[in-house]
């Protein structure tokens, strides 16, 4: 099944082709960071606006690379939610009206499914069951995966989540906008041991996340030490060392409560250098295994879009072309298939 996936849910517009036998087959993604850099952050109506401009050509660009037309697809996959409500439409509409016109399905898929099964994309891919950490800009979430639509929260963030703590730290130390790369680079200058932050929840006794605590701590430190350019360093240093201490207890504590060794990272935060590492090695000690996905699929991307809406439309999931968007849409809202992988 050739299926053609659309991504428009915050400031990314993502196209790609996947093909059920062959795997992806092209992909295209235009990022919005330098328009919305003057701003600080993204600006709902421009994000909208430019994903107008963008699906078409960048549908073009994918099929011309593959060497395929419109009339090839079996089916069309967008981003139904979460996101923002503006830039849902467009990639829904677009899909919609190719759909009809196409007379082949079209399917809804939720944001966060595409990120947790997006390391599917690579190789070696993760058998079910696993547990699957989503960290991102806007969530900080474990879930215990059986199958396609088989998701379990196991533990939330209750604030910030961990990806929106790195830009809101890297703000604080007056670094460029998307500021969670920025913290990272500046942290591999940084010193271990030089300032001491809090682990928030670490040892809560539940698989729960906090991290508004964490941002504040780093306030205080940034008003009360003479500034300057080591000291910022030391202070990211630290920041990304309680973020990923965090992270990897809660992991670790999530595989214990779903009696699993398997682990799956995805999201923007999943990118993250030392998490890797040191959630690789901690694994790896107890006999497990992490898979992620390949950086390039770590942020929003049409992939793994194309991919969730193979895997469902493989197993009979359509709709017709009434849609509509769900800006809050809930992953483990998700009805659970009939029956799905093991082992």
């Amino acid at each position: 099944m050739l299926v053609l996936g659309i991504e428009t849910s915050c400031d990314e517009t993502g196209l790609a082709l996947y093909d059920s036998g062959r795997g992806l087959l092209a992909h295209a993604l235009h990022s919005q960071v330098a328009m919305h850099e003057a701003y600080g952050g993204v600006v709902p109506e421009l994000a909208s606006r430019d994903h107008i401009r963008r699906v078409v050509p960048l549908t073009e660009s994918v099929l011309r690379e593959a060497r395929l037309s419109l009339g090839d697809l079996d089916g069309i996959a967008y981003t139904q939610g979460p996101g923002l409500a503006g830039a849902l439409l467009v990639g829904a509409s677009i899909a919609n009206g190719l759909g009809f016109a196409l007379g082949i399905p079209v399917l809804g898929v939720h944001h966060l499914e595409g990120h947790l099964l997006s390391p599917l994309l690579a190789l070696p891919r993760p058998a079910f069951p696993f547990v699957a950490l989503l960290v991102s800009g806007g969530h900080s979430q474990l879930y215990a995966v059986g199958g396609v639509g088989d998701y379990a929260l196991l533990g939330d963030t209750q604030d910030d989540a961990a990806g929106e703590a790195f830009d809101k730290t890297a703000k604080l130390l007056g670094l460029p906008y998307p500021g969670g790369p920025a913290l990272s680079r500046l942290a591999e200058r940084g010193r271990r041991g030089v300032f001491a932050l809090p682990r928030p929840m670490k040892a809560s006794g539940d698989l729960n996340m906090s991290f508004s605590g964490l941002k504040t701590a780093v306030r205080t430190l940034v008003r009360d030490t003479p500034p300057g350019m080591q000291r910022d360093a030391d202070i990211a240093r630290e920041f990304e060392d309680a973020i990923t201490d965090v992270l990897v207890a809660k992991s670790l504590a999530a595989l214990d409560t779903a009696g699993l060794s398997r682990l799956v990272v995805a999201g923007g935060v999943g990118a993250n250098r030392t998490l890797r590492e040191r959630l690789t090695d901690a694994v790896a000690a107890r006999g497990g295994e992490v898979f992620y996905p390949d950086l390039q699929f770590c942020t929003d991307n049409g992939a793994m879009i194309a991919l969730v809406g193979a895997l469902r439309l493989e197993r009979g999931v359509v709709q017709d072309y009434a849609f509509g968007v769900r800006p809050r849409w809930e992953l483990a809202s998700l009805a659970r298939p009939e029956s799905h992988a093991s082992g």
